[in-house]
C-alpha cells in the first residue's frame, strides 16, 4: 500500500533519527517517480537535520518550504497516512521554537493510519530499533553525517558522469 522508500523514511525519522538517510531514501524514490509529494517530506527531514546541527537559518528555510508543500499537496499527504493540519501546526511550532532560540527536540509525525504505524512497528522490531526514540545527541556521526560519511562512491560516479559528458 505504501512505497518501501516511504516506510524506510519513517523508520529513519522516528527510530534512528537519521534525517540524512531520510533525505537519501526519499530523494532516490522521488527521482524515480517524479512525484512532487516527496519533496515536502525531504525538506522536513533536511530541516530536522539542520536544526539538530544548529544551522538555524537552514532549518527555518526548510520547515517553511515543507509547510508550503504540505498545504499545497494536502490530499496526497493525507493519503500517506499523515494528519496534515497537525503536521502544519507542528512545523509552525518548530519555526516558533527557532525564532525563540529553543534547542532541537525530536518529534514524531502525526500519522493517523493505524495500519501504517503497525507496519512501521513491525519493521522496528525486525531491525532492533525503537519507534519514537529520541535523538542521541552524543552520536557525532548521525549529527554530522554529511561531513563524516564515505563519499568515495559519489565521487567516483561524478567522475564517471564527467568522463561520459566529455565523450571518453
Amino acid at each position: 500500500m505504501y512505497p518501501k522508500a516511504y516506510i524506510e523514511y519513517l523508520l529513519h525519522f522516528h527510530a534512528t533519527r537519521d534525517y540524512f538517510e531520510c533525505h537519501e531514501v526519499l530523494e532516490e524514490h522521488w527521482k524515480q517517480t517524479k512525484e512532487h509529494i516527496w519533496i515536502g517530506l525531504i525538506q522536513l527531514a533536511v530541516g530536522m537535520y539542520h536544526y539538530r546541527r544548529g544551522n538555524i537559518a537552514g532549518a527555518k528555510r526548510m520547515f517553511t518550504k515543507a509547510m508550503r508543500a504540505c498545504q499545497k499537496e494536502k490530499q496526497a499527504y493525507e493519503a500517506l497516512g499523515i494528519h496534515v493540519e497537525q503536521l502544519v501546526s507542528l512545523l509552525h511550532t518548530y519555526v516558533k521554537r527557532i525564532d525563540d532560540g529553543q534547542p532541537y527536540e525530536s518529534i514524531c509525525l502525526p500519522i493517523h493510519d493505524i495500519s501504517l504505524l503497525h507496519i512501521c512497528q513491525q519493521q522496528c522490531d525486525v531491525k532492533g530499533v525503537v519507534w519514537g526514540e529520541k535523538s542521541d545527541m552524543s552520536n557525532e556521526y548521525i549529527i554530522h553525517k554529511h561531513k563524516l560519511r564515505d563519499r568515495s562512491d559519489v565521487v567516483a560516479e561524478r567522475e564517471r558522469q564527467k568522463q561520459k559528458r566529455q565523450g571518453r
